[in-house]
């Protein structure tokens, strides 16, 4: 009998990329059936899950209940909460879905909780970036959820690569058909580790199940490399032959282009990337040797940009 990999968040990118690497991979897919777990099973991202023959569960993450419910007989499950900033719920949200999980996977026995996690960024800056708030809740998740089971892994997913070419607040093509970069970090300093979901988030996740006795109790810190503002926008023009280039802005004009509500969160989101990193120094060398152990390796800048020149346009 197969066991059953329990995920939550399969419409979005996160959880999506797992599936589908889950799927294609000839070992695991043979040995989990696939569960995922949603509010609305009437998405279409959710149905076209069905049609792959992953089975589908409703459940409301604010309930206790229905979450333990939804993961009984699980053995792994994996785990993204969203920022309450995204949602529109109330401040705590995120924590409470994030504890109410991690207390039925406790309770029902759960093998390997895999959680997409973040640093606390308020105390690795030393107070200095206090308002990442989406950042800090999710360490939070992490703590509670290291205090109720040892059998976790976590998956720290960085600055996304898919972005810089679908926001248009940040790479922008003007009128003689140069691209720009532009932000309020420095363009040496700040390091960016660029991140493609939808194809890396389920390769760390594959490669976490079948070494799992490895990575249990460890953060993966999910990324090809950390690269400077100045570098991605070289290697930008390295690869497409178009001009392209990044220009630091002051920190009043950046905030102008956002939501007030959450303007500060985003500057000092990405003025973490000067100091004191990302990950706050974190090394990549072992999530790069975890992926080395299964035959797979993460998405670079250079292959990521390469394999898009279409949407260039």
């Amino acid at each position: 009998m197969s066991n059953i990999l329990t995920v939550f968040g399969a419409s979005g990118n996160q959880g999506g990329s797992i599936i589908r690497s889950v799927l294609a991979d000839p070992e695991l897919s043979k040995s989990f059936q696939i569960l995922t777990v949603t509010r609305d099973t009437k998405k279409p991202a959710i149905k076209a899950l069905e049609q792959q023959g992953v089975e589908v569960v409703s459940a409301d993450m604010a309930s206790k209940s229905s979450v333990a419910e939804a993961v009984k007989g699980t053995h792994t499950l994996f785990l993204v909460t969203l920022p309450d900033f995204v949602t529109g719920s109330p401040k705590g949200t995120e924590y409470e879905h994030g504890k109410n999980v991690a207390d039925a996977a406790k309770d029902d026995g759960v093998k390997h909780l895999l959680f997409s996690s973040l640093i606390n960024v308020t105390e690795a800056s030393k107070g200095k970036l206090p308002h990442v708030a989406h950042f800090d809740r999710k360490a939070e998740v992490e703590d509670y959820i290291r205090s109720r089971t040892e059998y976790t892994s976590y998956i720290h997913p960085t600055g996304v690569l898919h972005d810089q070419l679908h926001k248009p607040s940040l790479l922008r093509k003007g009128g003689d058909g140069s691209y720009s970069l532009a932000g309020p970090p420095s363009g040496t300093v700040a390091q960016l580790p660029l991140f493609f979901p939808d194809d890396d988030m389920g390769k760390y996740a594959v490669a976490a199940i079948k070494k799992r006795d490895s990575v249990l109790g460890k953060q993966i810190h999910a990324t090809a490399d950390y690269n400077t503002l100045h570098r991605i926008m070289e290697e930008f023009q390295e690869v497409t032959g178009k001009k392209g280039q990044y220009a630091q802005i002051p920190h009043d004009v950046h905030q102008s282009f956002l939501p007030p509500p959450i303007a500060q969160e985003i500057l000092e989101n990405e003025l973490l990337c000067e100091e004191p990193g990302f990950f706050a120094g974190g090394s990549l060398v072992e999530g790069h040797e975890l992926l080395k152990e299964v035959g797979l390796a993460p998405t670079t800048w250079k292959k990521f940009i390469g394999s898009r020149k279409e949407l260039l346009v």
